[in-house]
């Protein structure tokens, strides 16, 4: 009976490698991650099975063991299986000492890379980057991946402002960016900004694909994330990142990463549990 069942796995940790903020495996069978956006780059290679995302409101596919997905940071993003058998994937989390975020947009038009000698050295840094793997191979693994997606990036247009120019939500998204941790109400934001508050949430998904709310909770998980890698109890963590308690970080982290803060937690071998 429970070989029927859809399986979850996940490792995720956090490497001596300058420039990586995490690393994450996981195998999902019917996860859906809902949109929202990360500080770093998302760097993502493909194992096993396909998978459908959209990317700043453009849908886009990935199959097969070929390519390479790169989604810049703060871009809206979503994702979700499409076959029964789901999908394995191995991200790496990059900052932006290994790509500026200028080239977001860029990145954003482009988010599928067709380079085979470019996947097989994200494989080969993957491999060097077990917990006791050689930290000085890393780095020099990653010159060479960094090389190169500069490469694929520069020779891209870059993009023409459009709807991400729009003022009044650049000043709500800074705000958010603010007041990730202590938060803010719909009226506060609208008095500050001087604007109607349903004007204000139009606006902010009208230019960046989601509504502010959800915006803020992305930002909340991502920093849950590093926290947790880090070594800090869920509970801590919840109450350091803005949530109202361990049940509300749960139910949305369960949500966004596929599994529960605890199991998400790094152990000695910088696994998390498999679930169900």
């Amino acid at each position: 009976m429970t070989g029927d069942q859809p399986r979850t796995s996940i490792s995720a940790w956090r490497p001596s490698v300058p420039g990586i903020a995490e690393v994450f495996h996981a195998h999902f069978t019917d996860h859906v991650y809902p949109t929202h956006t990360h500080d770093t780059w998302d760097l993502m290679i493909l194992d096993d099975g396909s998978v459908d995302f959209a990317l700043d409101r453009r849908r886009h596919a990935a199959s097969g063991t070929a390519g390479v997905l790169l989604l810049p940071p703060g871009v809206p993003h979503d994702g979700r299986t499409v076959t029964a058998s789901g999908f394995r994937k191995r991200n790496l989390y990059l900052d932006d000492s290994v790509l500026p975020q200028r080239w977001a947009g860029r990145a954003a038009d482009a988010p599928v890379i067709n380079d085979g000698l470019l996947r097989h050295r994200i494989h080969q840094l993957h491999a060097t980057l077990a917990p006791t793997g050689d930290g000085f191979e890393a780095e020099s693994r990653l010159s060479f991946i960094r090389e190169r997606l500069h490469s694929h990036l520069d020779a891209l247009q870059p993009r023409t402002p459009g709807h991400e120019a729009n003022r009044l939500a650049a000043e709500l998204r800074e705000l958010l960016d603010s007041r990730i941790y202590a938060g803010l109400s719909l009226r506060e934001a609208a008095a500050i900004l001087h604007a109607h508050p349903t004007h204000l949430i139009r606006c902010f998904k009208q230019t960046y694909g989601l509504p502010p709310h959800s915006y803020l909770i992305g930002k909340r998980i991502d920093r849950a994330r590093r926290l947790l890698l880090d070594g800090h109890r869920p509970a801590e963590v919840a109450a350091t990142v803005g949530f109202h308690d361990q049940a509300h970080l749960n139910r949305h982290f369960t949500r966004h990463v596929g599994t529960t803060p605890a199991r998400y937690k790094r152990t000695p071998s910088g696994s998390v549990a498999t679930s169900p």
